[in-house]
């Protein structure tokens, strides 16, 4: 606490020091000054040192100690409350004489009378820590002397205030020392102090912000200047700095770097506030400003006088009265006068007035801001079809010979023959080249597929018929083909016991033998299609039976038949085996599931989304696919980017039935009810990163409609960019 006492200690320096009198005998002092010559003694003799000088005992003694004394009796006979510590002390005031004899003259008694409540502040010496720390002691600190500072007794609640408050008048200027615990009482200068800071004014009553500034440096002359320096070298000697930054400077305007101010422009900057509000304008105020709709313009029924058809009759009167009046036409009702001075006031106008007030205020009104496009740049850069050929692009053959509509064709792996089945149960085999029917199989039934074995070495037709599968060897081409298709048929010996098997192998009888029937594979339900493996020595097959026995596959060097799938998952459609790897591609109705055969697993569910899938085709390459659907659908899949559609073709105008790649040629082709072929260019890419581009280049058509059916079958040539198409009108089209 070296400030507050270094503050009195110099306080009481600058009063006049006083000598210290010669000690007198001791006598009695006169009851009228005994309390103000023993005030000082209790103080003096416990606050101060033994060893001090007189000097420095008279300094000690004579200020700080009487004036600190005095205000703790005045704020203790105040509050009302006396402690242990101050009854020792006015103990020993009682009960010693006093040691000093000096007389304190009158200023002084008046300098104590007037205390203020300064030195109060500065009574508690704990430093600046937080008094929370003295809520469980009966002290709040310690005074200059070392003792302690109790807390004052408060038994009041809050009738007790409120009694205070009411009779004490100043009540509203008594603030508690949170240092002490005691209340003071704010001088008429404190409350001045806080209200001027209340008001946000300065503390200092005397303090003038607003004075006049006096500038250092005037206008007016001076004698002498402020510094008299010697001026630098640097201020008369070239700057080599400079002269860098300048040439840097110039050799970046000579670059172009740095470009020369462009004059500024001399037409204003102020521009009319009011010249852009029409509505209309690009750079109005509000630029979402929508203006609200105007309200229709009067007609003849809100005429004073209208004709006579606008006036109602008592029946309209009657219903328009019973409608609700959001159904009504009108919201009034049409009246004669005879003059315009005769029409009365409209009964409805302010609430007319407020439904359209209601309107304004309470309907948004939002302005869509229209994309100006060009449709062409909707459109895709897709290269031009005459730049993709090959591809067929016109009818070039008929084959004509079948009663019934034609319902399957397949072609001989050398593209050399074509066989083509048909409802009115018979098989025909055609030269391709010149569209002559070579030889006609009477099978007695519907012939509802038929393939050719892919195999070059191996001349043989699967057909289904019925509950079926013939295999036939066509007799065309190489003879000694023929005769090794027949042998190795023929190397088949049987083995003792027969397994039992899903579907019967039948050898063909010496009649069946001679129109070129081998074997006959019969089943339990109607065979729907018969494709071959690319090695030729399976077949897949499809019954139209529902369970777990739809698709069965029949091996041809043994003879053996079997069943792959424990469970349905749904009508199937439609199987293929893919080119290159041991899969086996089903379709079912909503979903084509492709399952690996050594495995025996599931590796890949497609979602075509489409109702319902009908044909089915796999790309050479194995990593495409493309379904044909019933809702008028091509949809293509890329295996090794989603199991959804990466492209969904809607070309054809009713359901297809038939889909088809080229082996060879980037070329796919699709036939549909509506009687067209639709030949898109496909290209796969052996980038994987670069997607499949497909291109449709040309619309075949020819056949006609018969019994709301058009194209039944669609198949290329193995090596030429031709493709067949078969129809419900009994004929096939070569489209070269």
């Amino acid at each position: 606490m070296a400030g507050p006492r270094g503050a009195e200690r110099s306080a009481s320096e600058a009063q006049p020091r006083k000598r210290r009198p010669e000690p007198e005998p001791e006598r009695e002092p006169p009851p009228e000054e005994s309390p103000l010559l023993c005030d000082s003694a209790p103080s003096h003799r416990d606050g101060s040192d033994s060893g001090l000088s007189d000097s420095e005992e008279s300094v000690f003694s004579g200020l700080e100690d009487s004036s600190s004394d005095s205000s703790e009796d005045n704020s203790e006979e105040e509050d009302g409350a006396s402690h242990r510590g101050m009854e020792e002390t006015s103990g020993e005031q009682a009960g010693s004489p006093c040691q000093r004899t000096e007389v304190v003259t009158s200023p002084k008694a008046d300098e104590y009378l007037e205390d203020s409540s300064d030195e109060e502040d500065i009574r508690n010496t704990v430093g600046n820590v937080p008094l929370a720390w003295y809520d469980d002691f009966p002290h709040v600190g310690y005074d200059l002397d070392g003792k302690r500072i109790y807390k004052p007794l408060r038994t009041r609640d809050e009738l007790d205030q409120f009694l205070d408050k009411m009779d004490d008048p100043d009540f509203w200027r008594t603030v508690q020392d949170r240092m002490t615990g005691h209340d003071l009482r704010l001088t008429d200068e404190q409350v001045a102090l806080v209200q001027r800071l209340q008001r946000g004014q300065f503390g200092d009553a005397d303090f003038d912000p607003y004075e006049p500034a006096v500038d250092f440096f005037s206008g007016d002359l001076m004698i002498h200047p402020v510094t008299n320096r010697p001026a630098d070298k640097r201020s008369f000697i070239p700057s080599l700095v400079e002269k860098e930054k300048v040439s840097r400077m110039v050799h970046a305007i000579k670059m172009g770097w740095i470009q020369p101010r462009r004059p500024r422009d001399p037409a204003p900057t102020f521009y009319d506030l009011w010249a852009q509000e029409d509505p209309n304008a690009v750079l109005g105020r509000h630029k979402m400003h929508v203006p609200a709709p105007k309200l229709a313009l009067p007609g003849h029924a809100e005429s004073y006088n209208p004709p006579p058809e606008y006036l109602p009759s008592e029946e309209e009167r009657l219903a328009w009265a019973q409608q609700e009046p959001g159904e009504r036409k009108l919201n009034f009702l049409p009246q004669k006068f005879p003059s315009l001075r005769a029409v009365p006031a409209y009964g409805r106008f302010i609430q007319e007035r407020f439904e359209r007030c209601l309107d304004l205020y309470l309907c948004p009104r939002q302005r869509k801001m229209r994309v100006n496009v060009d449709p062409e740049d909707l459109i895709p850069k897709l290269p031009r079809p005459r730049d993709l050929q090959p591809f067929p692009v016109c009818q070039a053959l008929v084959y004509r010979g079948h009663s019934d509509l034609v319902r399957c064709l397949s072609v001989s792996p050398g593209g050399q023959w074509l066989i083509s089945g048909s409802d009115d149960g018979s098989l025909r085999l055609w030269e391709v080249a010149t569209a002559r029917c070579m030889r006609v199989l009477p099978v007695g039934g519907v012939v509802r597929s038929v393939a050719w074995n892919p195999n070059p070495t191996i001349c043989l037709v699967a057909a289904a018929m019925d509950e079926a599968v013939l295999l036939i060897n066509p007799a065309l081409g190489d003879r000694l083909l023929q005769s090794s298709t027949d042998q190795l048929l023929g190397a088949f010996t049987p083995p003792e016991e027969p397994a039992l098997q899903a579907a019967c192998w039948q050898e063909a009888s010496e009649e069946e033998s001679q129109w070129g029937l081998r074997l006959r594979i019969c089943h339990s339900k109607p065979v729907t299609q018969v494709t071959w493996h690319g090695r030729g020595d399976y077949l897949a097959v499809v019954l139209a039976s529902p369970g777990h026995t739809q698709v069965l596959i029949h091996q041809l060097s043994r003879r053996r038949s079997q069943s792959p799938f424990r469970r349905s998952h749904g009508q199937v459609q439609r199987v293929a085996f893919h080119p290159t790897r041991p899969f086996l591609l089903v379709a079912s109705q909503r979903s084509v599931r492709i399952y690996h055969l050594l495995r025996q697993e599931l590796t890949k569910k497609l979602m075509p989304n489409c109702k319902w899938v009908s044909s089915l085709a796999v790309h050479p390459a194995g990593d495409n696919i493309i379904c044909g659907s019933y809702d008028s659908k091509l949809v293509w899949f890329d295996l090794d980017l989603s199991t959804k559609p990466y492209k969904v073709l809607r070309h054809h105008k009713k359901a297809l039935r038939a889909v088809a790649f080229h082996p060879r040629y980037p070329l796919f082709a699709s036939g549909s009810d509506d009687g067209s072929v639709i030949v898109c260019h496909g290209m796969v890419y052996n980038d994987l990163l670069q997607n499949p581009l497909l291109v449709p280049v040309k619309v075949l058509k020819g056949h006609t409609l018969t019994r709301d059916l058009g194209v039944l079958d669609v198949t290329f040539h193995p090596t030429q960019p031709w493709v067949f198409s078969s129809g419900a009108d009994g004929t096939i089209r070569l489209f070269t």
